[in-house]
């Protein structure tokens, strides 16, 4: 009995002393001080989502809440530019949420509604700069090439020289910059995600736009628009993180309406064979290509879509529906992304994530990979349980909009900037919880 109280003694002291040791590392900045922490980029870096700006989009946005994870090491503020509930976009409209309409048909759905019916004006409507300075200084519909650009808030500076976003936040309407109104605040950090806006307004546009040349001066290319931009915040000393630039292409906003999504009956192919009859365009019973317009399709100058072509999700469905839209009128350029406009989308990418990769390693400043993050949303990722996809509204990683994160996206945005700024400097950072942010929020 004692020999068996001995092995049983010797048994628990083996196990306890064969425990490992876990060595739990307190949370710090490392070699970086976000104690004035600057923020630049364009819509995702506002919290532009739901297809507006507004409040909860600002306070759920990669940036606010990379400041609320500083705030697990250390008091740090963050002030932003805020909007209200209802929101606005360049439009007038106010943000989505989901709700029921009634379609052209009379069928009723759940679908994205406008939480009201005209958005809030008064958010554009005056300068705001007396409750400055803003550490988030992310402006819808940034042009890169104009964010050290005088007058870009200024209203006489005229369509595409001129930002209504910029100009309610801006410390001088007239005079002011972007770059400016960020070096006021003398920063001891700062974030970028510039680039990304340029082609989505390309890409949203349906290739109508035009996205700033790869190379060129500040204030006329790429490259030397973000080497300022660099140069300047890099050159008071500052630690920085930048961002690459995901494939849009990939957005719900450009693939969640088929190509070939026109479904016929026999009487219906009848009739648009005999409307199109000397076209070259033809039509079946079942799923057929829609039709748009292309200047390059003499005589006729329309054509079916082909595969791997895109319609974008600002497509009026009900005129699809009951006007006729992609048929006998067929779609504008406007609202397709043809092959060659996405191959000019990624190559143009490709060019600027090289630039923005050379220039990161030139100035010191570290890289999160958000190409490679948007990419695993495209083949579909799970994150605590939680399955997230690139799907309009059902992959849960996109606003209402196909274009901008939701506030769970968001997180794992921020997560993925904490990585690199741990990484890179030496920082000890704790990560959001994504699981405590929402993704779409049914009725």
């Amino acid at each position: 009995m004692k020999n068996s109280i001995y092995l049983i003694a010797a048994i628990s002291l083996i196990t306890i002393s064969c425990k490992p040791k876990f060595k739990i590392e307190d949370p710090s900045f490392g070699e970086m001080n976000p104690s004035s922490y600057v923020a630049l980029g364009g819509s995702s870096t506002s919290g532009y989502s739901d297809g507006a700006y507004h409040l909860d989009g600002q306070e759920n946005s990669y940036v606010a809440i990379l400041a609320k994870q500083f705030e697990e090491v250390a008091a740090t503020s963050f002030n932003q530019p805020l909007a209200s509930a209802t929101g606005i976009n360049l439009d007038g409209n106010s943000r989505l949420i989901m709700g029921y309409k009634t379609d052209c048909k009379g069928v009723n759905s759940l679908s994205p509604v406008r939480v009201a019916i005209n958005g809030d004006n008064t958010i554009l409507g005056a300068n705001i700069y007396s409750s400055g300075p803003f550490n988030n200084i992310g402006v819808p519909d940034l042009d890169i090439t104009k964010i050290n650009t005088p007058g870009y808030g200024n209203s006489a500076s005229g369509t595409g020289n001129y930002n209504e976003f910029y100009s309610r936040m801006a410390s001088d309407e007239v005079n002011g910059t972007i770059l400016g109104d960020a070096l006021t605040q003398n920063p001891t950090f700062f974030t970028v995600r510039l680039g990304e806006q340029d082609i989505l307004t390309y890409a949203s546009s349906g290739g109508t736009k035009s996205m700033p040349a790869t190379n060129g001066a500040a204030g006329t290319g790429f490259d030397g628009s973000l080497d300022e931009v660099l140069s300047v915040m890099s050159g008071t000393g500052s630690k920085g993180v930048i961002a690459t630039i995901p494939d849009v292409t990939n957005f719900p906003f450009f693939n969640t309406i088929p190509f070939d999504g026109l479904v016929l009956d026999a009487s219906q192919v009848t009739t648009l064979n005999a409307v199109f009859n000397g076209t070259g365009v033809s039509f079946q019973v079942g799923k057929n290509p829609f039709i748009m317009l292309d200047p390059n399709s003499p005589p006729s100058f329309v054509r079916q879509m082909l595969p791997g072509e895109k319609i974008l999700l600002s497509i009026p469905l009900d005129s699809v529906k009951c006007l006729g839209m992609g048929t006998i009128n067929p779609f504008s350029d406007k609202y397709v992304l043809t092959l060659e406009e996405i191959d000019s989308i990624q190559t143009k990418t490709n060019e600027y994530n090289t630039i923005i990769r050379q220039q990161a390693g030139n100035y010191g400043i570290a890289v999160v990979d958000l190409a490679e993050f948007y990419s695993s949303l495209k083949a579909g990722t799970v994150y605590n349980g939680i399955s997230l996809s690139t799907e309009f509204v059902s992959g849960g990683a996109f606003s209402l909009d196909g274009l901008n994160l939701n506030p769970r996206g968001q997180s794992m945005v921020a997560n993925k900037f904490l990585e690199a700024i741990n990484k890179t400097f030496n920082a000890n950072i704790p990560f959001a919880s994504s699981i405590k942010y929402p993704g779409i929020i049914f009725p």
